[in-house]
C-alpha cells in the first residue's frame, strides 16, 4: 500500500499554495512538470497549456489508460483600475459572493497582498443587508501604492496546514487530484500505457480536458477530482439526507451527475478492488456537479469514463477541509485499480 508521509504533504502543500485560476495556470504546471518529468517517457505541453504524460507499458497490447486532474482553481480577474489602490474584479469560476468581503486575496505574479473591501455595515441600509452583496459593489484595495494590470489573476490568500486529521487549505479543488496523478506515475505499474493529463480550465468548462482525451484516445479514463462533502448536520435537527458526500468515508465512486453518466463496468470494478483490499470507499450521491470525465468521455468516438474523488468540504471558499485517510484511500484504490486492468475490462 502507498502511504502519504513528509514528501507528499510537501509537495500537496507547495501545489496548493500556488496560484492558478483558469487560463494562467502556470505556476501549478512549472510545478508539476519538475515532478514528472524524471519518471515520464513522454512530456508535452499542448496548445491550451495541459501538461500530458505518457508511462509506456512492457505488455504486447497494453490498456490505454487516462487519468485526469485539473490544475487550475476558481479565482478573479482584474478588470479596471479604479485608482489609489483599488481595482475592479469579476469571479472566474463558481464562487458565491457571500464568501468574498472582507477576505485577503493575492494578485498577479508578484502574489501582491490585497483585501476584498465593500461598504462597512454601519453604513448599510436595512435592504442592503438582507441581499447578497453583488460583486460590482466590490473591490479589491491593493493600497495607494499597490499595482496590478487588467487581465491579472487574483486568488484567496489562505495558506495550507495540517490539523490533525484534516488538511485545510484554498484550492483543494483539484490540487489534491494533482498530488494524487504524480504518485500514481511515481509508482506506474508496467501492465498498462499510463497517460496523465494535468488539464487547465475545468473551472470554466472543462476545456483542457476535452483536448486531451482527444489527443490521447485512451481505452478508458478516469477523472481523479475533489468533491463536495454536504456532511454538517441538518440547520433544522433533521437527518442529513443530501449529503453528496462525507469526509472519513474514503474516496467517493461516481455513478451519474450533471455531465455524466459513468461507465457501469468501470464503478463496479473499482467498487471490487475496494473491497479486495479492503479499502474504505463511498458512492457519490446522483446529481449536481461535473468532473473532466464528462469531456473526455465525448473525445473522438467517445471513451468510457468514471470519475472517482476525495471529499472536501466548503467548495470554492477561502478554505475547504479534507482528511489525510481520504487522500490515502483514493490513492491506493487507483493504484490497486491500475495494477489489476486488464483489455477483458471495457469487453464484458
Amino acid at each position: 500500500m502507498l502511504s502519504i508521509g513528509k514528501p507528499q504533504i510537501q509537495l500537496l502543500e507547495k501545489l496548493c499554495n500556488a496560484m492558478s485560476v483558469s487560463g494562467a495556470e502556470g505556476e501549478v504546471r512549472r510545478i508539476v512538470l519538475e515532478e514528472v518529468k524524471p519518471h515520464a517517457d513522454e512530456v508535452k505541453v499542448d496548445a491550451l497549456g495541459s501538461v500530458l504524460v505518457r508511462k509506456k507499458s512492457t505488455a504486447k497490447k497494453p490498456l490505454r489508460v487516462l487519468l485526469d486532474a485539473h490544475m487550475d482553481e476558481v479565482g478573479f480577474m482584474i478588470v479596471h483600475d479604479d485608482g489609489e489602490g483599488f481595482f475592479q474584479f469579476e469571479t472566474v469560476g463558481g464562487i458565491d459572493p457571500r464568501h468574498l468581503v472582507g477576505k485577503q486575496v493575492i494578485v498577479g505574479k508578484d502574489h501582491a497582498v490585497g483585501v476584498i473591501g465593500a461598504k462597512p455595515i454601519h453604513m448599510t441600509t436595512v435592504e442592503e443587508r438582507t441581499h447578497i452583496i453583488d460583486v460590482n459593489a466590490l473591490r479589491i484595495d491593493l493600497g495607494p501604492e499597490g499595482k496590478a494590470s487588467v487581465g491579472d489573476r487574483a486568488t484567496f490568500a489562505t495558506k495550507f496546514k495540517i490539523a490533525g486529521p484534516s488538511i485545510m487549505s484554498k484550492s483543494i479543488d483539484d490540487r489534491i487530484g494533482v498530488a494524487i496523478l504524480i504518485e500514481l506515475l511515481k509508482n506506474a505499474p508496467k501492465n498498462l500505457e499510463l497517460c496523465l493529463s494535468f488539464s487547465v480550465q475545468e473551472e470554466i468548462g472543462l476545456r483542457g480536458a476535452k483536448v486531451a482525451g482527444y489527443h490521447f484516445n485512451p481505452d478508458l479514463a478516469i477523472a481523479v477530482d475533489s468533491t463536495p462533502a454536504r456532511d454538517l448536520p441538518d440547520f433544522n435537527g433533521r437527518e442529513n439526507y443530501s449529503y453528496n458526500t462525507m469526509l472519513g468515508l474514503g474516496p467517493a465512486i461516481y455513478m451519474a451527475n450533471s455531465s455524466t453518466i459513468d461507465d457501469p463496468r468501470l464503478v463496479k470494478f473499482l467498487e471490487e478492488t475496494a473491497i479486495k483490499h479492503k479499502i474504505p470507499y463511498q458512492f457519490r450521491q446522483p446529481g449536481g456537479g461535473g468532473t473532466n470525465a464528462g469531456a473526455i468521455q465525448q473525445s473522438r468516438a467517445g471513451v468510457p469514463v468514471v470519475s472517482v474523488s476525495v471529499p472536501h468540504r466548503y467548495t470554492h471558499s477561502p478554505i475547504s477541509i479534507s482528511r489525510v485517510e481520504d487522500w490515502k484511500n483514493t490513492l491506493n484504490l487507483l493504484h490497486n485499480a491500475l495494477k489489476n486492468m486488464t483489455p477483458d475490462l471495457i469487453k464484458r
